[in-house]
C-alpha cells in the first residue's frame, strides 16, 4: 500500500484528522482533504487520487452521489464509511459502483483489508472493462467487415471468400486495420 495515493472526505475535521492519520500509518499519501461531496469531487479532478473514501453523510451532496460523480469522470475505487448501516444506503452505494462499505468509528485493523479489497476488486473491473471494450470492438469490426464484403460480393459480383480476401490483401498491403478498409469501402459505395 505503499505511495497509494488516498482523497478523503469527512465533515468533522476530527474524524478526517484520525482517518489521515491512519492512512499515513499505512503507508499511504493523503492528496486531499474535503469537507463535503462538492470539494472532493473537485480535488478527485486536480489530484486524480488512486482511492477515495468518502464519508456518506455530508453537506451540499452526500458521498454517494459525490462518487457517482467522481467514477463518471474518472474511474477509481470509492470506499464509502457510515455511521449508519441502512439498507437503502447500501443499495445506493452498490448502485454508485463502490468497492468497499465501512461502519464507524474506523478502526486501522478494518481499514487496511478494505482499502486491499477495494483495490483488488477495481484491478479486475478494469481487466473486465478491457476486455468488454475488445469484444465491442471486435464486434464492430465484424459488422463493418460483413456490410463491406456484401457491398464487394454485390457490386464486383465476387463470392464471399473472395470478397473477404480482396479486402485482407488491402489490409495487409496498406498497413491499415480491416476495419478501415471496410469503412473506406462503405464510404465509397455511398458516394457512388
Amino acid at each position: 500500500m505503499n505511495d497509494l495515493r488516498v482523497l478523503i472526505a469527512d465533515d468533522e475535521s476530527i474524524r478526517l484528522m484520525n482517518l489521515a492519520a491512519q492512512l499515513h500509518s499505512l503507508g499511504c499519501e493523503v492528496v486531499g482533504e474535503a469537507a463535503d461531496g462538492v470539494q472532493a469531487i473537485e480535488l478527485a479532478r486536480q489530484t486524480k487520487p488512486d482511492l477515495v473514501i468518502l464519508d456518506i453523510k455530508m453537506p451540499y451532496l452526500d458521498g454517494i452521489e459525490a462518487a457517482q460523480r467522481i467514477t463518471a469522470e474518472r474511474p477509481v475505487p470509492i470506499i464509502l464509511i457510515t455511521a449508519f448501516g441502512e439498507r437503502e444506503l447500501a443499495e445506493r452505494a452498490i448502485e454508485a459502483g463502490v468497492f468497499g462499505y465501512l461502519l464507524k468509528p474506523v478502526a486501522e485493523e478494518d481499514l487496511h483489508p478494505a482499502i486491499m479489497l477495494a483495490m483488488s476488486r477495481f484491478r479486475e473491473f478494469q481487466v473486465l472493462r478491457h476486455e468488454l471494450e475488445n469484444v465491442r470492438e471486435a464486434l464492430e469490426t465484424r459488422k463493418l467487415v460483413e456490410q463491406a464484403k456484401g457491398i464487394l460480393m454485390d457490386r464486383l459480383h465476387l463470392s464471399e471468400a473472395e470478397a473477404f480476401r480482396r479486402m485482407q490483401v488491402q489490409s495487409q498491403r496498406e498497413n491499415k486495420k480491416m476495419a478501415d478498409i471496410a469503412r473506406a469501402i462503405i464510404t465509397a459505395a455511398k458516394v457512388m
